[in-house]
């Protein structure tokens, strides 16, 4: 008698099956195993063996052991549903793994909001052959501790029928919503191992023994196919139609492994109008216009892999032209040609559609299908900024499709003046358009960081994204209100409403052309003091030029994630000072405040694997992952020593003065190496810590730099990727301006500036408060900076403190916007 020791794929608390919230594993329906609670987010192997199933969710794997026994570990219960959202794959069927690999990497916050329980069943599921004896059950386990060990009970194999043909036949159409997954599998599993025939199910091509519910599973049987059920003598026909019927009677089964339930539409406003996220903040009025992008239609098989495959370069050729042509004109279009040129070139990209075109398909099939699994997998990892670069590959899937000549369908020409309403829009939709057609849009999905919504602020153009379907119900024409400052999409209002908006586009247009021309002079409040505006940049030359143009005094944050993103290694020493210099060329001499590498939390780097982390925005972020990689720090010190003068360093997601000794050490020594003087240090300040601790940082550093956006996350304790809490976290909370306040009160004791660079500084309503707070310069985006400017214009000191003084006050940051909003009689008149 053989034994195998199975090893716990995951960290956690280990149960018997019977206390698995499920009735298939509680009941052992699948087979015998042991139940792990996790703590972790990646799933390892238990043992030695070959990957033979993966369901079509990604939430199941199985492996197959040398010995013959076939272990399924299934990620959470009710996770099917979540069609692969929070799943990444780190293997493919058919690859051989050995005892403790990754196999499958998981969102566990997403999967505790959305999936019915964590508990993940590791089941044996070919029982007649193996027992599990030894269960380590009731107790904690780490990754490798021995979970149960199987006997081999020496059966032989499942029967089958080898080279035997069918007799008779019966085809089915899985009525199931999701599918064979693993409740329906278990189910036909069980009935046909009562049936005294072999039979098989066939579905996609392939073959699977109904008596294994992995094999069924490794079919990925969806909702609608149909599978035919096949008996290999005239004696069968009794156990096929009983198969048959189960199959059918999957229809009537409760889907319990479900998604979360749709969550409803934003609220209405009082006025009726649809609430959505700001993309890019401003006003329109005007008719709606439907934006319908048809499905392109490709054929599936091909002409020849050679054939084929020189179509697909040619497309690609074309392609790259043009995009090559408008990364060269620069500005917002041109750095999102540039992002799409290395998407265009990606190697998995290629490997992924020349599979395809080696299987036989068409060049414009295989484009398709290399696109979207790419798109699918970044959807899967559960990351909202990932999410959102899906739009740039089904975009690039377009431009190559219309390239290879497949018609794109017509487009009515867009009126003048129009708001666009569409369900998506892609940046090249978005670039075709002819400057100052557009008024607005607003998007039924999207996402405030999508390339589209950076395009629609650099153009200008008001937007809303994530309104939801209501949007798309209303008919093309109609009049409507977009007030992306609001939030707010009203159409089909009163008469007398839709003449006020007008008129306010009006007002607010001229009011543009003069805060536009007065931009250029220095910013002082209305009672004299001096306000510094500086701009946060994104850290391209476009960027930086907007910036001047609208009058930035210099630059207040210069993100430099730009340089180590989307590609295979760090940047060297020596592209980080080009980078660095070409945006101080533009700022001719005005300060220039670079950020070191802010990475880890929301910002992974696919070549910087961080270690496992429960909640990586508690884990390695900011100067931590400096830290954590020297070598990294240690170069981008180096370029930023060499950058020149004006250039300071800034340090985010500082917590103590530990951490910026340990930079300035860095700082010192490489700048005595290069004979170099070391630059103004500051801090960011995004932690409640940091704000605390403000008056000992503002005596270690020479400037002190407030990031609003995470210092309202971790001191409201809300994530701001949460899709139902983002919109609760507003930096005006008095618990927020409180730290404000004192973050600015302790820099004043060692006279240090301090700025605000999160997106509080872009807020009109807020900066009368933050100014009242003791803020001495506004880092915003540039498009900003000419209303920031005139705000500020119109303000006394004394009316901005007596107004902060108020809002602290305040229970709310629903009370503190009502005061905000309530007309003010103290400001002083420019």
């Amino acid at each position: 008698m053989t034994e195998l020791v199975l090893r716990s794929p995951l960290a956690g608390w280990s149960s018997p099956p019977e206390e698995v919230p499920d009735e298939v594993f509680a009941k052992r329906m699948l087979g015998d195993g042991v139940a792990v609670d996790p703590v972790g987010n990646v799933l390892h192997a238990p043992c030695d063996g070959e990957v033979i199933s993966i369901a079509a969710s990604r939430h199941a794997i199985a492996l197959r052991h040398a010995n013959g026994a076939e272990i399924l570990m299934h990620v959470g219960i009710d996770t099917v549903g979540l069609a692969g959202e929070g799943f990444e794959l780190l293997v493919r069927k058919g690859e051989r793994v050995h005892a403790g690999d990754p196999l499958l990497k998981f969102d566990l916050d997403l999967l505790a909001r959305k999936a019915a329980s964590l508990v993940t069943p590791i089941v044996v599921t070919n029982g007649d052959r193996f027992r599990v004896v030894g269960a380590r059950v009731n107790r904690t386990v780490a990754v490798g501790d021995e979970l149960c060990v199987l006997e081999s009970m020496g059966a032989a194999a499942i029967e089958t029928v080898a080279g035997g043909a069918p007799v008779v036949t019966e085809s089915v159409v899985v009525r199931h919503a999701h599918g064979i997954h693993a409740r329906p599998a278990a189910m036909l599993a069980r009935h046909a191992k009562t049936l005294p025939f072999p039979l098989e199910v066939r579905a996609r091509g392939r073959g699977a023994d109904p008596r294994s519910a992995v094999a069924l599973m490794s079919l990925g049987i969806r909702g609608g196919d149909e599978l035919v059920i096949a008996g290999f003598s005239p004696a069968a026909a009794g156990a096929v139609a009983e198969l048959a019927r189960v199959v059918r009677e999957l229809e009537s089964m409760p889907v319990r492994e479900s998604a979360a339930p749709p969550q409803p539409a934003a609220p209405r406003a009082a006025d009726g109008s649809l609430r959505g996220v700001i993309a890019s903040r401003g006003f329109a009025v005007g008719p709606t216009y439907h934006r319908q992008s048809a499905e392109i239609v490709v054929a599936e098989g091909g002409g020849g892999a050679d054939a084929e495959r020189a179509a697909l370069s040619a497309a690609r050729a074309g392609v790259r032209a043009k995009l090559e042509q408008r990364a060269r004109v620069g500005g917002a279009a041109g750095e999102v040609s540039e992002a799409h040129l290395e998407l265009l070139d990606d190697a998995t990209l290629l490997a992924a559609a020349e599979r395809a075109l080696a299987a036989g398909k068409s060049a414009g099939f295989a484009w398709r299908f290399a696109a979207r699994d790419s798109a699918r997998a970044l959807e899967a990892t559960g990351d909202a900024l990932l999410a959102e670069r899906v739009d740039d590959l089904l975009d690039l899937e377009r431009q190559v499709l219309i390239a290879l000549g497949h018609d794109a369908g017509a487009t009515q020409p867009i009126p003048r003046g129009a708001i666009l309403l569409a369900r998506d829009l892609k940046p090249s939709e978005l670039i075709d358009v002819a400057p100052g057609t557009l008024a607005g849009i607003a998007l039924a999905a999207g996402g405030p960081t999508s390339h589209v919504a950076i395009l629609a602020g650099v153009m200008g153009i008001p937007m809303l994204v994530a309104v939801g379907d209501e949007l798309l119900g209303i008919v093309g024409g109609t009049p409507a209100i977009l007030n992306a400052d609001a939030g707010t999409l009203r159409a089909a209002p009163p008469a007398e409403v839709l003449a006020a908006a007008e008129r306010e586009l009006v007002q607010r247009r001229e009011a543009r052309a003069r805060d536009l021309a007065a931009a250029q002079r220095p910013c002082r409040l209305a009672s004299g003091e001096r306000i510094e505006v500086f701009a946060n940049l994104v850290g391209t030359v476009a960027d930086a030029t907007l910036a001047v143009q609208q009058g930035a005094e210099g630059c207040g944050l210069l993100r430099t994630e730009f340089l180590f993103l989307d590609r295979a290694c760090a940047p060297d020493e020596s592209e980080q000072v080009a980078a660095y210099k070409r945006v101080a060329d533009v700022l001719t001499g005005k300060p220039l405040v670079i950020r070191t590498l802010d990475a880890g939390g929301d910002k992974p780097i696919p070549y910087l694997p961080m270690p496992a982390e429960d909640n990586p925005a508690l884990g390695l972020r900011g100067i931590r992952t400096s830290l954590w990689r020297p070598d990294l720090l240690e170069t981008q010190i180096r370029a930023l020593l060499r950058a020149g003068d004006g250039c300071r360093i800034l340090l985010p997601m500082i917590t103590d003065i530990a951490e910026v000794r340990s930079v300035r050490r860095v700082v010192e020594e490489q700048g005595a190496k290069l004979g170099l003087p070391a630059p103004p240090l500051g801090a960011m300040i995004e932690t409640p810590a940091a704000a605390l601790l403000a008056d000992q940082l503002a005596a270690e550093v020479d400037f002190l730099s407030i990031g609003t956006n995470d210092l309202a996350q971790y001191t409201l304790a809300m994530d701001r990727g949460h899709a139902e809490l983002a919109a609760r976290i507003d930096g005006v909370h008095p618990a927020v301006l409180r730290l404000i306040g004192a973050v600015c009160e302790a820099a004043a004791k060692h006279r240090r500036p301090v700025a605000v660079c999160g997106g509080l500084a872009s807020d009109p309503d807020a900066v009368p408060l933050l100014l009242g707070l003791g803020v001495t310069e506004l880092s915003a985006v540039p498009t900003a900076i000419p209303r920031i400017k005139a705000l500020v214009a119109a303000q006394s000191l004394s009316a901005c403190r007596a107004l902060a003084q108020k809002a602290c006050a305040l229970p709310s940051s629903e009370a503190v916007r009502a005061l905000l909003q309530a007309p003010r009689t103290e400001e002083v008149a420019s």
